[in-house]
C-alpha cells in the first residue's frame, strides 16, 4: 500500500517514512503543499493513506485534506499537528479526517495507526470488487461480506442456484435469510419469473392456509370473490417460505403433497391445478431438532432439506462489520457523510448481535437520526451501554460467576475420578492429590455420591 507523508520536517520525514517503509509500506514524500497535491493527483501512482502536516508551505494541510476527500471520500486521511486547536481538530474531522494527531507521537504508534487504516480500506476495496461481481450477475443485492463464512455462502448459492433442488436457509433471526432467497432466485433460470415470499409465523393456520392455496368465492364467510395463493403465483417462479419452522402440522401435510404431486387445490375448489415452482424455505431453529420433537415432519424434512444452506450470524463474520456499517451508512444518511471512530468501531466488531444484521441496520438508523448536526456517530446510539459502569457495554448472554463455574469443574472432576475409581475413596484422593477427609468434605458440600463401597 502507498502511504503519502506531507511534512516539511526533515525528522518527521526520515524516521516516521524509514519506520513506514519497514513496515512494508510504499512511502511517498511531500515537502510542501503543492508537491502533496500533485501526488494526490497522479493516477499512475494512487495514495492509500494520506499523513499531512497542518502547516507547511503553501496551502497546507487542510487543503490537502479536502483535496483528498474530493478526489476519494473515503481514503483515510490523518492530520498531524504541533499546535493543537480544538475548533481546527472538530473543523477537520467535518471536512472527513480520519484522526487528527498532536506531535510529538511515537512512530511505532502512528505505524499501528497506518496499520488499521490500511486494513478498513483493503477490506473496502475487496468488498467493492466483490459488490461489483455480485451485481454483475444480478444477484445478492445488498448482501455484504468478504468473511470466509459469507464466501462459503456465497460460492454455495453460485453452485446450486442454477439447478432446481429444494434450498433450505438455516439462520438466525436477522441474519438476512431472505436477501439470501433472493439470491438463490435471482441466479436461477427463474430469474426473470416471480419471486413470492411468505411468512409461515405471520399468519394463523386457517389464514396461512388460504393464502398458500387460495380460494373459491363462497369456501368460507368472507370468501366474496376467488383468490389466488402462493402457489400458484409463484408459477414460473420460486416461492420462499420463510420460518417453516412454525408452520402448523397440518399444513405441513398438504405442503407435503403439494412438493410431491406438483398440483394445488383452492380451498373451497375441486379442480387441481398443475404448478411449476421451486421452492426455497428458511428456518431459524434446526428442523431435525423439531422432528425429533414431534414438532415437525419427519418426510417433509427431507423434502425441503434437500440442499441446506447454513447462513452464519454476524459474530462469526471476522471483519464484516465496518463493511456492514459503511453500507448501511450509504444506505441510511440520505447523501450525508458519518463517520465511526476507530474506538467505537472495535466496539461494534466485539459486540455479539444477537440481533445480527437486522440489529446493526436498526443501530446505524438510530445514531444517525441522533447525530443531529454532527459527522461523527456515538458509541451510545450505536450500542447498548450498562449504565451501571461508564463505558460499558451491555452484555447480552449469561455470564457465570466464576466462582461457580470453578465449583461445577471441581465437582465433575470428582465425580469422574470415582467412576474411574469404582467408588474406592482412598484410590480416588491419592489421584486428586487431596487427603480422604478433605475429599469426604468436598463430596458432603457437593453432595456427590460415590459408585460402589470402598
Amino acid at each position: 500500500m502507498r502511504v503519502l507523508l506531507a511534512d516539511d520536517e526533515e525528522t518527521i520525514a526520515v524516521t516516521l517514512g524509514d519506520a513506514l517503509e519497514e513496515a512494508g509500506y510504499d512511502v511517498v514524500h511531500a515537502g510542501d503543499t503543492d508537491a502533496a497535491l500533485a501526488a494526490l493527483a497522479d493516477e499512475d501512482l494512487p495514495i492509500d493513506v494520506v499523513l499531512t502536516d497542518i502547516r507547511m508551505p503553501g496551502a497546507g494541510g487542510m487543503a490537502v485534506l479536502e483535496r483528498s476527500v474530493e478526489l476519494d471520500a473515503a481514503r483515510p486521511v490523518v492530520i498531524m499537528t504541533g499546535f493543537a486547536s480544538m475548533d481546527q481538530a472538530v473543523a477537520a474531522v467535518e471536512i472527513g479526517a480520519s484522526f487528527y494527531v498532536q506531535k510529538p507521537f511515537r512512530n511505532e504508534a502512528m505505524v499501528s495507526m497506518v496499520d488499521t487504516l490500511a486494513r478498513v480500506r483493503e477490506l473496502q476495496r475487496e468488498n467493492e470488487q466483490l459488490r461489483g461481481r455480485l451485481e454483475a450477475s444480478d444477484g445478492f443485492r445488498d448482501v455484504i461480506g468478504q468473511s470466509d463464512a459469507m464466501r462459503a455462502v456465497f460460492e454455495r448459492v453460485r453452485t446450486v442456484a442454477p439447478t432446481e433442488a429444494t434450498v433450505l436457509i438455516e439462520g438466525e433471526s436477522g441474519t438476512g435469510k431472505e436477501r439470501i432467497a433472493l439470491a438463490v432466485h435471482a441466479l436461477s433460470e427463474r430469474g426473470d419469473g416471480p419471486f413470492v415470499p411468505i411468512s409461515c409465523a405471520a399468519l394463523p393456520e386457517s389464514l396461512l392456509e388460504a393464502e398458500l392455496f387460495g380460494f373459491e368465492k363462497g369456501a368460507f364467510t368472507d370468501a366474496r370473490k376467488e383468490r389466488k395463493g402462493r402457489f400458484e403465483l409463484a408459477h414460473g417462479g420460486t416461492l420462499f417460505l420463510d420460518d417453516i419452522d412454525d408452520m402448523p402440522l397440518a399444513v405441513q401435510v398438504k405442503l407435503l403433497r403439494v412438493l410431491q404431486e406438483h398440483t394445488v387445490e383452492r380451498l373451497g375448489g375441486e379442480e387441481t391445478r398443475e404448478i411449476d415452482i421451486r421452492v426455497v424455505a428458511a428456518t431459524k431453529a434446526p428442523l431435525l431438532d423439531l422432528v425429533q420433537e414431534g414438532k415437525f415432519r419427519e418426510d417433509l424434512f427431507y423434502r425441503v432439506n434437500v440442499v441446506p444452506v447454513k447462513l452464519p450470524a454476524l459474530r462469526e463474520r471476522a471483519g464484516d462489520v465496518p463493511l456492514l456499517v459503511a453500507h448501511l451508512i450509504e444506505r441510511h444518511g440520505r447523501g450525508r457523510e458519518y463517520r465511526v471512530p476507530r474506538p467505537t468501531m472495535n466496539a461494534l466488531e466485539r459486540y455479539p448481535w444477537p440481533g445480527n444484521v437486522r440489529e446493526l441496520e436498526n443501530s446505524v438508523q438510530r445514531a444517525i437520526a441522533l447525530a443531529g448536526k454532527k459527522s461523527e456517530l456515538a458509541t451510545e446510539d450505536l450500542l447498548p451501554l450498562d449504565p451501571r459502569w461508564r463505558g460499558a457495554t451491555e452484555v447480552t448472554d449469561e455470564i457465570r460467576p466464576l466462582r461457580a463455574v470453578v465449583k461445577e469443574a471441581e465437582a465433575q472432576h470428582i465425580l469422574r475420578a470415582l467412576e474411574k475409581t469404582g467408588g474406592h475413596r482412598t484410590q480416588t484422593a491419592k489421584l486428586l492429590g487431596i487427603s480422604r477427609k478433605v475429599l469426604w468434605e468436598k463430596m458432603r458440600d457437593f453432595d456427590l455420591e460415590a459408585p460402589g463401597n470402598s
